[in-house]
């Protein structure tokens, strides 16, 4: 599994508010719709970028309640969201959260689920800290729809193997609509956001996922240095050269706690 320690948070509070990652937030946000005064729980609000957008739209009214299990991450979040009296910040689990029953009018959950063995316990707690008819966002990729252009397919084969061990469950979206009917929710909607590049820009998804990839790679042990650099390089190579694809699909569901 990927560990959300002080370097990761740090190459993620460069990506997440790049353009890529930023629409994705975005997509969430719209489908969330907050509005001023409502409670709204962030879980697994990591950094806090989500977590402070929310905290303008609900207003001084309002407030936003986000719960991440990484004291790297939160400790990013804290000082983002410092001076903010309608945030609080909770470390804790998504399985057993720290919070009160119907407490909540929305809550979102963006890129979390993916890490999750058993949803069912995540979803059962969001249920009960949700009002009746609460509305409920999740944001996650689906891996399969991942197409990455390489002139060597078989090593791309290889990294793409190994960056899968730090995920759960790589066809999350397909599997969410049935996991939260079967713990209380109905399911409202479900959007795809694709993104496609054809170059390597500095603030873009496949930049962030090139040096996250890399780094797992080398400090899991699952490919030698050499190769998993060696992969790096090509990548830069081909944007030079004109020959760069990149393209995923990201899928934002809604659904009403019943």
């Amino acid at each position: 599994m990927l560990k959300f320690d002080a370097a990761t948070a740090q190459i993620l509070e460069e990506g997440y508010q790049g353009a890529d990652v930023s629409r994705r937030r975005r997509a969430s946000f719209d489908a969330l719709s907050p509005c001023g005064g409502e409670r709204i729980l962030d879980l697994g609000c990591g950094n806090g970028l989500m977590t402070l957008e929310l905290a303008r739209a609900v207003g001084s009214r309002g407030h936003v309640t986000g719960v991440d299990p990484s004291p790297d991450m939160m400790a990013v979040a804290r000082t983002r969201c410092e001076g903010r009296d309608n945030v609080t910040l909770l470390q804790g689990a998504a399985a057993d959260l720290p919070l009160k029953s119907d407490q909540f009018d929305k809550a979102i959950v963006l890129q979390v689920m993916e890490y999750f063995d058993d949803r069912t316990p995540c979803l059962h707690e969001l249920h009960r800290v949700l009002r009746p008819g609460g509305r409920l966002v999740i944001g996650d990729i689906h891996w399969d729809t991942l197409a990455w252009h390489s002139s060597d397919m078989d090593r791309m084969t290889r990294m793409i193997d190994v960056w899968d061990a730090h995920l759960a469950e790589r066809r999350l979206p397909a599997l969410l609509p049935s996991e939260l009917r079967t713990c209380g929710f109905a399911v409202d909607h479900l959007h795809p956001e694709s993104l496609c590049d054809i170059t390597l820009r500095p603030d873009g998804l496949a930049r962030m996922m090139m040096i996250l990839i890399r780094n797992y790679a080398i400090s899991s042990g699952g490919i030698p240095e050499s190769e998993a650099r060696a992969w790096f390089q090509e990548q830069q190579d081909l944007a030079r050269s004109g020959q760069f694809f990149f393209a995923i699909t990201h899928f934002v569901v809604t659904a009403t706690a019943r």
